[in-house]
């Protein structure tokens, strides 16, 4: 005589918990991984634009006195660069620029002029969000201002170039990071709705039995926003392996980290998943209690 197996009762919220994490995670680590170019991209930006020198170009013979005074002035303006919290200003002696002169182009000035038509100079780096034309112009004529100054000098058509191509290419990324999105989004809802499907009946016997709506939502939402967080950590955990091993093979790549920006990608990460877990299993359940039995069928 067959034995009567036990039947396993089908739990509401309970659906293929492992293929949805898995799913997500892969998701959301696709989506990281370019959030990382952006950052380093960025963080390259910068650089580029902060290295962009500045010559400032003082009168013949100032004292002393009035030389330290004006590098504290001029050490003290916002848009001057800092790095490991010193200003980027740094004196250059008409004697220092001769030499270079003639490391350069191997002819000394002094020898055909009689006389160092060199002049003293402090060259500064300036920040990377003054770096637009209009701000360089700005700061040009508020240096020339300053008591002491001669001239100040920059490569603009050099600026001109980097801020355009820069532009361009922020644009690009950010259409494909919007695109990215986009389909991350729809992936990772895809994946929860297909989840969701096989829950449709009894979904439909909760609803006939008198659930509310509310009570029948509430395992399945939070379901989805626990897999999406679990799914964030997840991939958050993937990328900064993946980081650190870059790193490790790439030194040079470390100039380009942003603590702040990647910590703020990851916390981004978790919030997506948990965002669109939720949203997706609201909209699927709502789907199915909306439909017919014919159409659930």
């Amino acid at each position: 005589m067959a034995q009567n197996r036990p039947t396993r009762k089908k739990k509401l919220g309970n659906y293929p918990h492992l293929m949805v994490v898995f799913s997500i995670t892969l998701s959301l680590l696709v989506i990281g991984l370019f959030g990382l170019l952006l950052i380093h991209a960025h963080k390259l930006s910068n650089l580029v634009k902060e290295n962009i020198e500045m010559q400032v170009y003082l009168d013949r013979d100032l004292p002393e006195t009035q030389l330290l005074r004006l590098q504290q002035d001029i050490s003290r303006k916002k848009y001057v660069a800092y790095k490991n919290d010193q200003p980027q200003v740094r004196f250059l002696s008409k004697e220092e620029g001769a030499k270079q002169f003639l490391d350069q182009t191997g002819e000394d000035p002094e020898q055909f002029l009689g006389d160092n038509p060199l002049r003293d100079a402090y060259l500064l780096k300036i920040s990377a969000e003054y770096t637009d034309s209009t701000q360089m112009r700005r700061i040009v004529q508020e240096l020339r201002a300053e008591p002491g100054v001669f001239e100040v000098e920059y490569v603009q058509s050099f600026i001109d170039s980097v801020n355009t191509n820069l532009r361009k290419i922020s644009l690009v990324l950010l259409g494909f990071a919007l695109v990215l999105t986009l389909v991350v989004t729809v992936l990772i809802n895809n994946t929860i709705k297909l989840a969701l499907f096989s829950q449709r009946f009894l979904i439909r016997s909760m609803q006939l039995v008198g659930a509310t709506s509310f009570f029948i939502q509430r395992p399945f939402l939070r379901r989805a926003t626990w897999q999406g967080f679990v799914s964030g950590m997840l991939a958050a955990l993937l990328l900064l392996a993946l980081l650190q091993y870059a790193y490790l093979q790439l030194e040079e790549l470390r100039l380009l980290r942003d603590e702040r920006l990647i910590g703020a990608l990851m916390v981004g990460m978790v919030l997506l998943g948990c965002g669109i877990g939720f949203l997706s299993s609201y909209r699927a359940v709502r789907k199915y209690l909306g439909m017919s039995l014919d159409d659930l069928y």
